[in-house]
């Protein structure tokens, strides 16, 4: 009796650290997207012919979506469970970085970042609630966390090597088609690692407590709605530019006439 328990707790630990291993992969293609298009910038604005200042964009774009929806996505996580949510966030990430590979012009390219933005806030609620509910004992949850910290902090830094080896060696558009291998390897271990969670209020959500309230489930829409009708008009319209002032050369050429 005493080794069938350690053998099933054996393998309940085993278990723990592959389902860390799937999140540690996920959380790492979310955190390196961030910076992996930096370097493939000038190759991108060259391929589809857009403007330095619009540059911007294309980094903007993957962050002001990702930040102005995490609330939503950690509330989506808890409505739909973790399971369910992450392998939506995986597929809808991996489609999304697949068009933007493939873009044809600027706005296509803007807009799958704003995606990839989207996709990646469902990501990181569910990384953090499946944490907390895998590691029960205080000595894993803070091992589990460290290693979690770790990726977080080192995704931005390999998303510039990353990014800067696939546009040298490959093309600008690989650091997007990247995201599809990362996303196929964490889809088949969630699939196979996590398991089915009941869809309920009473669905534990790592991303706390403002997400068991509804008024802040709309809050964060209502916001996001205005983020995106600024965003829009901003794109439409061209970044802001401050009024033209004479130059200097001008000045001495209208003094010397």
């Amino acid at each position: 009796m005493t080794s069938d328990a350690t053998s099933v707790g054996g393998g309940l630990g085993r278990r723990r650290w592959l389902v860390l291993g799937v999140v540690g992969l996920a959380q790492l293609m979310v955190v390196l997207d961030l910076t992996i298009m930096n370097i493939a910038l000038p190759s991108a604005q060259r391929a589809l012919h857009f403007t330095t200042v619009d540059r911007q964009w294309v980094v903007t774009a993957y962050a002001l979506a990702f930040g102005s929806l995490l609330l939503l996505g950690g509330r989506l996580a808890d409505l739909l469970g973790r399971r369910v949510t992450f392998l939506i966030g995986l597929v809808g990430f991996a489609g999304v970085s697949a068009i933007g590979g493939a873009s044809v012009n600027f706005a296509m390219l803007v807009t799958a970042r704003a995606c990839q933005g989207a996709f990646a806030a469902l990501l990181v609620p569910w990384a953090l609630s499946v944490l907390v509910t895998t590691f029960t004992e205080p000595k894993e949850r803070a091992k589990a966390f460290g290693v979690f910290g770790a990726i977080a902090v080192a995704g931005g830094a390999v998303g510039l090597l990353l990014g800067g080896a696939l546009t040298e060696y490959l093309s600008w558009r690989w650091t997007l088609y990247v995201n599809l291998i990362f996303a196929a390897v964490a889809f088949i271990g969630g699939a196979l690692l996590l398991q089915r969670q009941p869809i309920g209020r009473q669905a534990l959500n790592g991303l706390a407590l403002a997400h068991g309230y509804d008024t802040a489930f709309w809050w964060t829409a209502g916001i996001f709605a205005v983020g995106a009708v600024i965003s829009g008009a901003l794109l439409r319209n061209g970044p802001l530019r401050p009024a033209s002032t004479p130059s200097p050369a001008a000045g001495v050429e209208r003094a010397t006439a």
